[in-house]
């Protein structure tokens, strides 16, 4: 097994003294994991943060073996960590990403609608500008997993996108939340929705 390919990192989880395990999206070959020797070193560590855009090579002896993998970093986002509303974004789209989604199944809408949250997330000045976009990142991939809700129990500004008021947004969130809640994030899977409480807290916290 050899893939070489530009990739989103979504989860980093330290294993043994020095490495990690990386599980990252790429466009044509779905989520990837991979053992990145190193990997908290201070030279790599850096190139390992969530939301980062990489060049990955991916190389393993058979299909079932974990595959060794390089990073070499094209964007990093690490700037917007250091902001409370775009950090808890980016850790909980990423999260969900990589808890939600089989691995090396192409999704290639989520990934290209992945990569547009977080260009969103980086380009907007405030948080109105990027909400919207990941209530709808949520509901396509609640689709894309097979559980797209009905039309007719959609607002407007989840068929349609573009501008919305914070009620409005906050709806949005609340019916995709309870979405992801009752048919994707449950059983150990549902630690993953503590990190979506924190953004919701903090997106009202912003909006009051």
């Amino acid at each position: 097994m050899h893939l070489r390919a530009e990739a989103l990192v979504l989860a980093i989880r330290q294993h043994g003294e020095h490495g990690a395990i990386v599980r990252a999206l790429t466009a044509e070959h779905g989520l990837q994991p991979g053992y990145v020797r190193g990997g908290r070193s201070r030279h790599i560590r850096p190139i390992l943060q969530p939301a980062n855009l990489i060049l990955g090579e991916w190389r393993a002896r058979t299909e079932d073996q974990l595959a060794g993998l390089t990073v070499e970093l094209i964007h990093s986002r690490a700037p917007l960590f250091a902001e409370p509303l775009p950090a808890a974004a980016l850790e909980w789209v990423t999260a969900l990403t990589a808890t939600a989604l089989p691995e090396a199944q192409p999704y290639p809408r989520l990934h290209g609608a992945l990569d547009g949250v977080i260009g969103a997330i980086e380009a907007a000045p405030a948080a109105r500008g990027w909400a919207v976009a990941l209530a709808r990142y949520e509901l396509l991939l609640l689709a894309e997993l097979g559980y797209g809700l009905e039309p007719d129990r959609l607002p407007d500004i989840l068929r349609t996108g573009g501008e919305a008021d914070w009620p409005d947004i906050l709806a949005a969130l609340r019916l995709t939340g309870e979405a992801l809640e009752s048919d994707i994030l449950t059983d150990r899977r549902a630690e993953t929705l503590a990190a979506r409480a924190r953004l919701i807290d903090r997106l009202k916290r912003a909006v009051a």
